[in-house]
């Protein structure tokens, strides 16, 4: 069976890498770099600066203490650079591990004319076929909106700007935000409306007051006009490199008159990511969903499965999230479920030792339904991220948080989200 899939980023590789483990026949048809948004712009990019913006914090800290005598200042060419190399080879890694599943890689511009499939204007026969072209930056309608930057532009400033106005509220304006004021930005997050706002509130004031503290955060302002110089908003002028972080468009333009899409361009699909024709899927970002690496490669992996008639269902209970920051932000989230609720602040611990001094170890909350299920769990900690899947799998399984009576963690922790969870199993 020949299969096709369109977009080389997170969900379709996952989604190739499951039918050729099928024997299946898969061409993978990217248009410019494998590994999509998540490596070339997005995920990793955020990794290889917030490693450094998280050095320099350290550095000031420790310097401020008195435990170092060392002055640190970035160079962000070298910085960029140096991000920029690493990606490559990552991208050479992936490639090659790609071709060695046995999935043929052209690189090109997929269309389709007449409902044929065309990829640099040569027609592509498929028995199955799967989009996952990921999304692009949203620019909204503001005057002078293309004189910002975004996150695909990162890289390429010339140094570290001196003020950097960020248009958003959202993860991504956040997690830039914390890099640049780390690198010595004077930073300033404007909001149409709240930070951070699908955050738990006592979570979201400690990243704004503690973790961001560095930041200045205006909400409920809105952004009319952008020049290249800083941005009028309904607040007054505010000077400063503009970037916009107000959210993404699922690249799903070429599809109009094939696929049906919604009303924000997302590509319809239910839950065995079927779209509206027969032997087409989709998955990742082009549908317009959650917008997370690990749930693209879940949709792509039943994508695959399915189009392999091999039935799987999408689930997305209890979907892990975070947010990278000076310590990692970490939730799972039921929204509209309320409960019991337990807060502790953050422990001492690997990353977080030093912090016990300026009262900045992180905190923890859970928030626990009658039953024992939890219906949110959040924790600001070095190791937040790192606990969060699991505890989803937990949940997807349907343990009890009253089963945490008898869990013993590994020491020492910086989170103490499995400390709130053995109290309240014995309450």
């Amino acid at each position: 069976m020949r299969c096709v899939v369109i977009g080389g980023g997170p969900a379709g590789r996952a989604a190739a890498m499951e039918l050729a483990a099928l024997d299946m026949d898969v061409m993978l048809v990217e248009k410019k770099l494998i590994g999509g948004t998540c490596l070339n712009e997005g995920c990793m990019v955020v990794c290889g600066l917030n490693d450094v913006a998280r050095f320099l914090d350290d550095a000031r800290q420790l310097s401020d203490l008195g435990v170092l005598d060392v002055e640190c200042s970035a160079d962000y060419r070298h910085i960029a650079g140096g991000v920029k190399r690493t990606l490559e080879h990552i991208r050479h890694v992936t490639e090659r591990e790609t071709r060695d599943a046995g999935i043929e890689i052209v690189y090109g511009v997929a269309e389709f004319e007449d409902d044929r499939l065309l990829v640099e204007g040569e027609e592509m026969d498929y028995d199955r076929l799967i989009i996952a072209t990921g999304a692009s930056p949203l620019i909204p309608p503001i005057e002078g909106a293309s004189k910002a930057i975004t996150y695909r532009d990162i890289l390429d400033l010339d140094g570290i700007p001196d003020k950097l106005v960020i248009i958003g509220g959202g993860v991504i304006a956040a997690e830039f935000a914390g890099i640049f004021s780390s690198f010595g930005s004077e930073v300033t997050v404007v909001s149409r409306s709240g930070f951070l706002s699908k955050l738990d509130p006592l979570i979201r004031d400690y990243v704004s007051e503690k973790v961001l503290s560095d930041v200045r955060i205006l909400e409920d302002t809105s952004t009319t006009e952008i020049d290249g110089s800083g941005v009028q908003t309904s607040g007054g002028y505010i000077e400063g490199l503009p970037m916009l972080a107000t959210g993404l468009r699922p690249n799903s333009d070429f599809l109009r008159g094939f696929l049906e899409l919604g009303p924000r361009g997302g590509v319809k699909v239910n839950d065995r990511m079927e779209t509206s024709r027969e032997n087409v899927y989709a998955a990742g970002d082009v549908t317009g969903g959650h917008g997370t690496t690990p749930v693209a490669r879940m949709e792509g992996v039943v994508a695959g499965l399915n189009a392999a008639g091999i039935e799987r269902r999408v689930d997305y209970r209890y979907l892990p999230y975070s947010i990278s920051l000076r310590y990692d932000v970490g939730f799972v989230d039921i929204p509209g479920e309320g409960g019991r609720e337990a807060v502790i602040p953050g422990l001492a611990g690997p990353g977080s030792f030093w912090g016990v001094n300026n009262g900045k170890t992180g905190i923890s909350k859970v928030r626990l339904l009658d039953d024992g299920t939890p219906s949110g769990i959040y924790s600001v900690a070095p190791g937040a991220r790192l606990i969060m899947p699991y505890l989803s799998l937990l949940m997807r399984l349907g343990v009890s948080m009253y089963e945490f009576e008898g869990f013993v963690e590994t020491h020492p922790s910086t989170d103490s989200i499995y400390k709130l969870m053995r109290f309240l199993s014995r309450y």
